[in-house]
């Protein structure tokens, strides 16, 4: 009897998370988490730890556009300054980077605004900037590195 008991007590709890779903929000969009990189990320040896230097969780205004190539727009010093495309949605991130907004089904460009301009660090094969597919019913995670001031 207490072998059964042992054994019940362990697969029980197995059994029941396998019937749960995790949860999701209802709707589609963009869900992540905008972080700043800075500095000499070269690494270095050592004693010790080594905690990542010039990393830290942001807050950030995001703005989405439509999907907008590189040839479309206007950069300087690594930011850009022009965009033809009208903004859809603009969002800000919490205290500690996380953001999420909802979006309709489609391809869009998220870009951070910083000071001197808007920022991406990500292109895809055709100079699409910072591109992220929307589908429908799911949430399309997007996490950003604004890395503009790190060198490597």
């Amino acid at each position: 009897m207490k072998k059964l008991v042992k054994t019940l007590s362990f697969f029980l709890p197995i059994l029941l998370l396998f019937q749960c779903k995790p949860y999701q929000p209802e709707g589609q969009g963009i869900i992540g988490t905008i972080t700043w990189i800075e500095g000499n990320q070269m690494p270095m040896i050592q004693d010790g730890e080594n905690p990542e230097k010039g990393v830290k969780k942001v807050e950030r205004t995001l703005h989405i556009f439509p999907l907008t190539n590189i040839s479309d727009v206007k950069v300087e010093e690594g930011l850009i300054t022009s965009i033809p495309s009208t903004k859809i949605k603009e969002v800000k991130t919490d205290g500690t980077g996380k953001y999420a907004v909802d979006l309709s089904p489609g391809r869009y460009t998220v870009l951070t605004v910083e000071e001197n301009g808007l920022f991406a660090s990500i292109f895809d094969g055709e100079g699409n900037i910072q591109p992220v597919t929307v589908k429908e019913n799911e949430w399309t995670l997007l996490d950003i590195l604004i890395n503009y001031k790190a060198f490597y």
